[in-house]
């Protein structure tokens, strides 16, 4: 596996993939807006799939179509017929299904697989949506708004994020209505895959699901012969998460969209009173629902617990903030969702630690048993963050150096013409969303 680290390297990658696919490429959408380009003038989603029909590879693209009690959520490829029309005028012949989701819930899997079932089969998990703002680089001048990050995964695994779309493709929910498909019809589905790929490296890695009870009914095996009930739905992304914070021995480090619900709050609550050193990087400037969220009495408990966390010495919330083109600071978006345990373990992908995600989104992501990998993804996330290669040394000491460099650089403010290092800064769970 090869993590990712945002979006502009990200997909590159992911580019680089699809022009050298020899047989299939399919993908699952959240969010997507008009103005994404793949880096290295690859053009839009839609010149880069376009090309690969062309070539005569089977391109397959599950997009989520909005629940109408959802319309709070941003941009997506609904299949309205302003898009139908925008297709037909391209010419465009890859295959697409619209799924919704269960209740108010959200499609939120941004997965990629390349050549599934074949030597080359390579897969891609990750929270980076395909919109503008997506891209860049933070701490550059004119750099990305956000910061995210992806994981490339090849060998047995990949054949999981196969096995996924599978499911997904064949009981998309909108396949037997009239507007629910392009360039294939209800009767287009596809088979399950047979085994899994043969080993391709040295890491120990698990596909990690948040499926709604009763979305998907078919319980097909999985690839090594196992059956399971996904009518039942999956929460293995909490049940790591859970796992591996009261596993935790050093230290924890989060990227997270969200603050944690209180049950995850609780677990690292009790990590930190075992002595283990925490930092959470979220967005420093949240957004308004998380603001109005503060507000709301009945949202007390959320915020009670970000508190709670607070009164340890050996916690920090931080934020990010690069250059911006005027050569002052501006606040990067935080996206990424990960969590690394240990300089052992470490998960990457859709999953945010709110309700949402954690309770009827569909979300993957992927865990990592691999002490090098996780290591080498702590010294590029913590290079961006603090500009200094913490190579040499160890996980705890790291999280030190990640703490103090955030606290030296709040107290020189973004304004004060003093020299910041690196991008991270301490923010005050009392006051953050107020």
């Amino acid at each position: 596996m090869r993590p990712l680290v945002d979006g502009v390297p990200a997909f590159q990658r992911i580019g680089e993939a699809v022009d050298a696919a020899r047989h299939s490429i399919w993908l699952t959408v959240a969010f997507f807006a008009s103005g994404f380009r793949f880096p290295n003038g690859r053009g839009s989603l839609f010149d880069a799939l376009d090309r690969a029909v062309e070539r005569g590879l089977d391109v397959r693209v599950l997009f989520w179509r909005i629940n109408p009690d959802s319309s709070r959520y941003g941009h997506t490829f609904s299949g309205t017929p302003e898009e139908r029309a925008m297709l037909h005028d391209r010419g465009s012949h890859f295959r697409i299904r619209w799924d919704q989701a269960a209740a108010a819930f959200c499609q939120h899997q941004k997965t990629w697989v390349i050549d599934a079932g074949h030597p080359s089969e390579t897969a891609f998990v990750g929270g980076i949506n395909l919109t503008a703002a997506a891209l860049g680089s933070p701490g550059h001048p004119g750099g990305g708004e956000r910061h995210d990050a992806y994981v490339e995964v090849t060998g047995p695994s990949a054949t999981d994020v196969y096995h996924n779309f599978v499911q997904r493709w064949n009981e998309a929910s909108e396949r037997n209505k009239p507007d629910g498909n392009w360039a294939c019809d209800s009767g287009d589905d596809l088979p399950f895959p047979l085994r899994p790929s043969e080993q391709r490296g040295p890491s120990t890695l698990q596909i990690q699901r948040m499926l709604h009870p009763g979305r998907y009914t078919n319980g097909h095996p999985t690839p090594g012969g196992t059956p399971f009930d996904v009518a039942s739905g999956e929460r293995s992304i909490l049940e790591q998460y859970e796992n591996a914070i009261d596993a935790a021995r050093s230290m924890i480090y989060l990227e997270n969209q969200a603050i944690p619900i209180p049950p995850i709050a609780d677990r690292l609550h009790r990590a930190l009173g075992r002595g283990v050193d925490v930092v959470l990087l979220v967005p420093a400037i949240p957004e308004d629902h998380v603001r109005a969220a503060r507000r709301d009495p009945q949202q007390q408990a959320l915020f009670d617990g970000l508190d709670a966390l607070g009164r340890h010495p050996n916690f920090l919330l931080a934020g990010i903030a690069g250059r911006d083109a005027d050569g002052g600071r501006g606040v990067t978006y935080v996206h990424a969702k990960l969590m690394l345990v240990d300089d052992m373990w470490a998960t990457v992908g859709s999953c945010n630690l709110h309700a949402e995600s954690l309770s009827g989104h569909s979300e993957m992501n992927v865990s990592i048993w691999d002490a090098a990998v996780v290591r080498e993804l702590r010294c590029a996330l913590f290079a961006e963050h603090l500009g200094e290669d913490t190579a040499r040394l160890d996980d705890r000491a790291a999280l030190r150096l990640y703490q103090r460099v955030a606290y030296e650089n709040r107290v020189k403010g973004p304004g004060r013409g003093l020299e910041w290092q690196g991008l991270a800064f301490a923010l005050s769970t009392v006051a953050y969303a107020r």
